[in-house]
């Protein structure tokens, strides 16, 4: 394997704030099942709602496909005006009481899975990161009417108790969270994370419930307190667009 270390540059002056803080590391990446946006919506809202500066920034070059995902341009008239392109950082992200905790969000790696987690599980180890915590949302067979359930997952299996007693045994294409995660766990760093059932009707649809569902988790894991009053009033106002859609409607 090419040396990790050559994936990334970390802003120093920022990582002297991070040492000695011990802190969770969520980790959050655009490319896989991601049901209700509850991946994305959730970096998004974090970087919204809390203080946050670049910590760490990969070489995407090194690991991106562009003609898979490519970058979003502006032309106007008779020139490129804007190029919207990807990145792959950690930030260090502060709470609304002053924790600091780091989020590692962007696209999926297309290339160098193995390089790349051990790249995070070697600033993980510089940082002194405490835990590794994720999220996601999949499409299930539930109503939107009812409370959102939440499947959890962990490299010790005694912090994801609970879950539906229909889960079982399975085998999946993995993503490069579960990867994170799994090689995480062979290093003896705690890693969890919080799966969202979504609607399968709304899968393709924003669906802020599922992302307040596990923000709530992901917050008790991580110690971390986050504002939901945005987010509150957003799953409110989506519950309320989609009764007034089905209202009528026998099938719901």
């Amino acid at each position: 394997m090419l040396d990790p270390s050559q994936l990334y540059s970390v802003d120093r002056d920022v990582a002297q704030k991070v040492l000695g803080t011990a802190p969770a590391l969520v980790h959050l990446f655009d490319g896989y099942i991601d049901a209700g946006n509850v991946t994305h919506g959730m970096a998004s809202y974090l970087l919204a709602e809390c203080e946050h500066e670049v910590l760490v920034e990969f070489d995407l070059d090194q690991l991106h496909d562009y003609r898979s995902r490519r970058p979003q341009m502006v032309f106007d008239t008779n020139h490129w005006t804007e190029m919207i392109d990807y990145h792959l950082r950690i930030h260090r992200v502060v709470d609304a009481d002053g924790h600091i905790f780091l989020l590692l969000t962007g696209p999926e790696p297309d290339t160098q899975w193995q390089r790349t987690a051990a790249a995070v599980l070697q600033l993980a180890e510089g940082f002194g990161v405490s835990r590794m915590v994720t999220c996601s949302g999949v499409p299930m067979a539930v109503p939107h009417t009812r409370p959102t359930l939440v499947t959890a997952h962990a490299t010790e299996p005694e912090l994801a108790s609970g879950n539906p007693m229909w889960i079982d045994r399975v085998q999946l294409p993995g993503s490069f969270s579960h990867v994170l995660e799994y090689r995480a766990g062979e290093a003896g760093l705690l890693a969890q994370g919080f799966v969202a059932h979504v609607p399968h009707y709304l899968a393709q649809a924003s669906f802020p419930q599922a992302t307040l569902a596990v923000l709530e988790r992901l917050s008790a894991a991580a110690g971390l307190r986050v504002p939901i009053d945005p987010l509150l009033e957003a799953s409110r106002a989506n519950l309320a667009t989609i009764q007034a859609e089905t209202e009528g409607d026998a099938d719901f």
